[in-house]
């Protein structure tokens, strides 16, 4: 059964924007909606997706568009007071001396902080599960830790490495959540968990500190929300707080206009393979909805480079290496490598077996963004799967398992979203119809270079043809009664 925490109380089933006009007009106080989250939580605690929780009561509440309204920062990302882990048994529980900059950027807009949601270790991987379940833990000191559990099948995987804040939004804990995406990390657990994931364009947000000086940058920050006007909202807020250098503003896109776009339909991953029948069939009909609607649909092939998967691999493994040798310098004793779960390790055994390959796929890489304009071509907006299948058991991308096999699992899941982490353009996944599994079906629209208003303005409309699909009022096996 589905497990979420929907009820009558001050939350019920708004979302973010209405919550606020609430706090503004007086009709609720901010602590009564951390109250109401952080009750939901408890009621959804088998979703194992709270990493850390550290609601401060006496917290001032900031003003901001969002002011008032219940989140959860994701376990990557710094805040004052609170343990950044990276989804990882290896480090410690220090306590965060400042607030990182994208965190302040997101915390600018007024939410209230309810703590970190879980993902997997340092977002590696596309399924927010750990090492150690059913057998030892991965080194001498770290414990075994449950999967973080899809609330539309909690035995089915939410999705990574966002995944935390996925299973919380869906599960109406709170109506939006912080996350980033390196590879998927925001449209993936979007995807699996029936929600809205915005990644922006490269350097529309504020970075983590040497991201930027990366040789390709791959990740961005951006929320996870359950309809499109929160999205929209938050992106306008973040920007006006910090506005983008060398990136035209967006601006508030407040809904959706009468403009008819020119939509390139793919359907067959990078390497040109089909797709499960259940995620072509959601593709394929939000297709004729917008062909319904008078827009431009045409089929169209993705023409890349055979080495651009090997290539992403090899600079995926790099970062890993990155990110380790980054904990070492920083956190000292605070971090046990021995403690590293196997996938992690197994990329490190990559790098080191590879690292005579990284220049020549580097240099291929940052070719990317001039591939995929030519790719876009004059189409507005690509139209595509996010996964090649629906959310797999769990288990089935668990870290400690044969290196190898794993990653090759991975790579065929996750064969539509690296392309805009690499072409640094923007895209979203947007909810589709229930598949027949019983899980929410998924679309992804990628747009042109710092075109996020354009994938917004049709993210509205298509919101407008096919409301997306909710666990509210669905059956539940954990519900707050308020």
């Amino acid at each position: 059964m589905p497990m979420h925490a929907f009820s009558d109380d001050a939350l019920g089933a708004s979302d973010a924007l209405a919550l606020a006009d609430a706090v503004r007009t007086g009709a609720v106080a901010p602590r009564e909606l951390a109250a109401a989250a952080l009750s939901r939580a408890e009621a959804v605690a088998a979703l194992n997706a709270v990493a850390h929780t550290g609601y401060d009561e006496s917290r001032p509440i900031r003003g901001g568009l969002f002011a008032g309204v219940p989140t959860y920062v994701k376990d990557n990302t710094d805040v004052e007071g609170m343990p950044t882990r990276y989804g990882s048994a290896a480090f410690g529980g220090r306590l965060s001396r400042r607030t990182s900059a994208p965190a302040r950027q997101f915390l600018a807009q007024g939410f209230t902080p309810l703590g970190k949601s879980t993902m997997p270790e340092f977002g590696l991987t596309a399924s927010t599960e750990y090492a150690g379940v059913g057998r030892p833990a991965a080194g001498p000191t770290a414990t075994v830790r449950p999967p973080t559990r899809n609330p539309w099948d909690p035995e089915r995987s939410v999705g990574g490495s966002s995944g935390g804040a996925a299973a919380l939004v869906a599960s109406g804990v709170v109506p939006l959540a912080h996350g980033n995406d390196g590879g998927g990390s925001l449209r993936i657990p979007a995807a699996c968990a029936g929600l809205v994931g915005l990644k922006p364009a490269r350097s529309r947000m504020q970075d983590p500190p040497g991201t930027r000086q990366l040789p390709v940058n791959l990740v961005t920050e951006g929320v996870l929300t359950r309809t499109v006007r929160d999205t929209a909202h938050y992106l306008a807020a973040a920007e006006a707080f910090s506005p983008a250098t060398g990136l035209d503003p967006i601006g508030l896109v407040r809904g959706p206009s009468d403009r008819r776009f020119r939509i390139g339909l793919v359907v067959r991953d990078a390497r040109g393979r089909d797709v499960d029948p259940q995620v072509r069939d959601v593709v394929e009909s939000a297709a004729r909805v917008f062909a319904g609607a008078g827009h431009t649909v045409e089929p169209v092939e993705l023409e890349i480079d055979p080495r651009f998967i090997d290539d992403f691999t090899l600079y995926w493994a790099a970062i890993a290496g990155a990110l380790v040798a980054s904990s070492k310098a920083s956190h000292g004793k605070d971090f046990r490598p021995a403690d590293l779960d196997p996938f992690t390790t197994g990329l490190l055994g990559l790098l080191k077996r590879s690292s005579w390959r990284i220049g020549p796929a580097v240099a291929r890489l940052r070719q990317t963004p001039r591939v995929y304009a030519r790719q876009l071509g004059t189409y507005d907006m690509l139209l595509s799967p996010v996964l090649s299948t629906p959310p797999p058991p769990l288990g089935e991308y668990r870290p400690d398992q044969p290196f190898d096999d794993l990653l090759a699992r991975l790579v065929d899941y996750v064969g539509f979203t690296p392309l805009g982490n690499l072409s640094g353009a923007p895209a979203v996944a947007l909810p589709h119809t229930v598949m027949p599994c019983g899980l929410p079906g998924s679309i992804q629209l990628a747009g042109g270079f710092g075109d996020e208003a354009t994938l917004l303005d049709a993210a509205y409309q298509f919101e407008a043809l096919a409301p997306f699909p909710t666990l509210v009022g669905a059956s539940t096996a954990a519900e707050v009664r308020g």
